[in-house]
């Protein structure tokens, strides 16, 4: 497998890694996963594994693409399905993250 990089560039735009937080601060993101998956969640990372809270799926952005479905997620073009459960991941699923706000997708 090929090593990951810190950072990647969409559009013009530098996305870093982001460290883990504090106990108890939200932390919540867009997770871009192997195989085409978008979620978004409070994350927390242990043991190799990314763990999402209050998880959602994205779904589908329409003609916004994904800069469109961050900035504005309650857009008509923008499908959204809350999960029942939590996700949990390997970290090396993660192609990268973006940080959201806290209730982004909820």
């Amino acid at each position: 497998m090929g090593q990951c990089s810190e950072t990647i560039e969409i559009n013009g735009i530098t996305y870093r890694r982001q460290g883990e937080h504090e106990t108890g601060e939200r932390n919540r993101y867009v997770v871009v996963a192997d195989r085409g998956w978008i979620f978004a969640g409070d994350l927390t990372e242990k043991d190799g594994r990314i763990h999402l809270e209050r998880a959602v799926n994205l779904r589908s952005y329409s003609s916004v693409g994904i800069e469109g479905a961050i900035a504005d997620p309650g857009s008509s073009n923008v499908t959204i399905k809350k999960l029942t459960a939590p996700v949990d991941m390997p970290a090396a699923a993660e192609l990268f993250r973006i940080p959201v706000g806290d209730e982004w997708g909820l």
